[in-house]
């Protein structure tokens, strides 16, 4: 059975990602597809959804992995970046720019996923039974 540390892990990968790909790519789309535009998903809203998402997942995940695998310097890369995703949504556009939001928010991304990465791969590099994965799982203790 896959734990809940895992399976969190994994699902906030995947939010840091999409959120450094709609900051990377979303710019280069509505440029080349007009009929993007109204979508309205670079509308702030997005962001905050997004930060929402990310805070109570990442912070689950990477504490649970932490106590397993007591590497806590995971828990403080993915703090930093979280920390960048809400500096960037708090300052805005009208303090830091557009390009200023960006660079946080991708950075930060970039902290977060990286820290999940590594979380990951050090519970199943130590085999914990509460990160286990499915090929561990089937072969028993060892």
């Amino acid at each position: 059975m896959r734990s809940g540390q895992s399976i969190m892990d994994k699902f906030a990968i995947g939010l840091s990602l999409a959120c450094a790909i709609h900051c990377i790519v979303l710019p280069v789309l509505l440029v080349m597809l007009p009929s993007l535009a109204a979508l309205q998903l670079d509308d702030e809203a997005f962001h905050i959804w997004m930060v929402a998402a990310v805070l109570p997942s990442s912070i689950y995940a990477l504490s649970m992995g932490c106590k397993q695998h007591k590497r806590y310097r995971l828990l403080f890369i993915g703090l930093i970046g979280l920390m960048l995703l809400v500096l960037a949504l708090a300052l805005g556009e009208e303090r830091i720019g557009e390009m200023g939001e960006k660079k946080l928010t991708v950075i930060g991304s970039g902290f977060i996923a990286v820290g999940h990465w590594l979380n990951y791969r050090f519970c199943h590099e130590q085999n914990y039974s509460d990160c286990e994965c499915p090929e561990n799982a089937q072969s028993g203790p060892q």
